[in-house]
């Protein structure tokens, strides 16, 4: 069975493909993969809808951000996972310094 079956999403391990894995978005900023996988794992919180919406906005618009906004997705992703929700859900006012990038955050 393929990984990719099993829902893993990985190309078949016994494919004999050695290719080293690579960022997917082709005008990438990121050279290393491993920096976007840690990324990835931050995004993986203990609330199952933080997990679904930064998980699609990683995937969608991570690699799109500057090192300015990458730096202020850093210190959402330091916030509890209920402040964190309550901000994307609207419940909560955001630091100004938060408010444009949540904005995009919202309507994934």
């Amino acid at each position: 069975m393929k990984r990719q079956d099993a829902g893993i999403g990985n190309r078949d391990a016994g494919s004999g493909d050695k290719e080293s894995p690579c960022v997917s978005h082709p005008d990438s900023r990121i050279l290393d993969p491993a920096f976007l996988s840690r990324v990835r794992w931050r995004c993986r919180r203990g609330l199952l809808e933080l997990d679904i919406v930064l998980g699609r906005f990683t995937e969608q618009h991570y690699l799109e951000l500057d090192e300015a906004q990458q730096a202020v997705f850093d210190v959402l992703l330091d916030m509890p996972d209920t402040e964190l929700w309550d901000m994307i859900a609207g419940k909560v006012a955001p630091p100004a310094e938060c408010s444009s990038l949540l904005a995009v955050i919202q309507k994934v």
